[in-house]
C-alpha cells in the first residue's frame, strides 16, 4: 500500500516541490491541490497561471529558464494583438493560448473547472491527480497604494512595486471546497505545504471553507517547506508581502503564517537561528538545503521530507518508504 501524500501548491515553488515528489519513491501516492486565486480573464480567455505552471512542469513542457510558460514558445498572436492596440502586459505565448482557449470553451459549456483541469493535465500526459481547491471563482485582490488590484496586475503589470495593505480572496466565504480535494486530504498520510507564497498561494487554498478545517482535523503528518531563505524568496513577492502585512520576512514569519497547522517546518540551513523561536510556536523544525535549481535537488528534498515523515511516524513505516540504497542526508532536526 503506497503512502498517500497531498501537496498544497502554488506556481513555481509548488511545481518544483511537486516535481521532486512525483519522481520520489512515493510518487505514485501523490495528489496536488492547486491554487486558483491567481486566475483571471485575459483577452476574453480564462487563464489559470498556477495550475498551468504545475501542469507544464510535471509534463516537462515548462520553459525551465523562466520557470513558467511553455518551452519553444512564440508570441506572434500577442504581437498581433499589440499591433491592434490591445494591452499586452500579460505575456501569453502562442501554444499557451491554446490551453486558455480550450479552458474557456469548456467553462462556457458548463464543465466543472476541476474536470477541465484534470482533462487538460491528462491530455498533456500528467498522471498525478491535479485537484482544484474550489470550482468557484475566488480572485485574489490586493489593496495597495495604487488602490485595489487583481493579483496579475500587481505581480506582472506593476512588478510587485505597489505597497500592500490588505489581501482579499473575493467570494471565498461563499465558495465550496471541491469534493476531490476534501477526499484527498481526508485520506492523506502526509500533507505537505510547498515552498509557495504563504499569503496568496497557500493562503488562497486555506481560505476556502472546509479546507483548513479538513487539514486541522486530519490525522496526517503535516510538513511545510519555507519559501524564504536568509530573509528573501527565491522567486516571487512573498517576502515583500509578508513585511507589508506585519509578518517578518523570514522563516519565523512563515511559521507564524502556519501556526496551529503544522507538525514540522523545514527551513534552510541558512536560517538555523530561527529554530528555537519556531519551536516556541508549537512545531518542530528541520534544517536542510531547500534550494531546488535542478531536478536532482527537487528529488533529494522530497526524499528528505519522506525520511522526516518516516522518523516521526515509525509505526506507519513500510517497505515503500525505504530507500533502495543509503541516503546521504543533509537534514538535521532541531532539538
Amino acid at each position: 500500500m503506497s503512502l498517500s501524500i497531498v501537496l498544497l501548491a502554488g506556481g513555481v515553488g509548488g511545481a518544483k516541490m511537486a516535481e521532486g515528489l512525483m519522481h520520489s519513491r512515493s510518487g505514485d501516492g501523490l495528489s496536488i491541490v492547486g491554487n486558483v486565486g491567481d486566475d483571471q480573464e485575459i483577452h476574453g480567455l480564462w487563464v489559470s497561471p498556477d495550475i498551468d505552471t504545475l501542469t507544464y512542469t510535471l509534463t516537462d513542457r515548462i520553459d525551465r529558464t523562466k520557470g513558467w510558460g511553455l518551452k519553444n514558445e512564440s508570441n506572434r498572436t500577442l504581437d498581433a494583438l499589440e499591433q491592434l492596440g490591445a494591452d499586452t502586459w500579460m505575456y501569453l505565448g502562442d501554444q499557451d493560448f491554446a490551453t486558455h482557449i480550450y479552458r474557456t470553451e469548456q467553462r462556457k459549456q458548463g464543465v466543472r473547472p476541476s474536470v477541465i483541469a484534470a482533462d487538460i493535465a491528462s491530455k498533456l500526459g500528467l498522471k498525478v491527480p491535479l485537484l482544484l481547491a474550489t470550482d468557484d471563482t475566488v480572485p485574489t485582490r490586493l489593496n495597495t497604494d495604487r488602490g485595489w488590484l487583481d493579483f496579475q496586475s500587481y505581480f506582472v503589470r506593476y512588478q510587485c512595486q505597489p505597497q500592500i495593505t490588505q489581501v482579499q480572496f473575493q467570494g471565498a466565504e461563499q465558495a465550496n471546497a471541491t469534493p476531490e480535494s476534501l477526499a484527498a486530504i481526508a485520506a492523506a498520510d502526509l500533507i505537505i505545504f510547498a515552498p509557495s507564497n504563504p499569503i496568496v498561494s497557500i493562503g488562497a487554498i486555506l481560505a476556502i471553507p472546509g479546507i483548513r478545517g479538513a487539514i486541522e482535523n486530519s490525522s496526517a503528518y503535516k510538513i511545510a517547506v519555507s519559501p524564504i531563505i536568509a530573509g528573501k524568496t527565491v522567486k516571487g513577492p512573498a517576502d515583500k508581502m509578508m513585511r507589508s502585512l506585519g509578518f517578518s520576512s523570514d522563516a519565523l514569519g512563515v511559521a507564524q503564517c502556519y501556526q496551529s497547522l503544522l507538525d514540522l517546518l523545514v527551513i534552510d540551513t541558512a536560517d538555523q537561528q530561527y529554530c528555537n523561536p519556531i519551536q516556541a510556536l508549537g512545531m518542530q523544525v528541520a534544517c536542510t538545503d531547500t534550494l531546488m535549481p535542478e531536478r536532482g535537488d527537487k528529488v533529494r528534498l522530497a526524499e528528505e521530507l519522506l525520511d522526516m515523515y518516516q522518523a516521526a511516524r515509525p509505526d506507519n513505516n513500510n517497505a515503500l518508504l525505504q530507500h533502495s540504497k543509503p541516503n546521504d542526508k543533509s537534514e538535521q532536526v532541531c532539538r
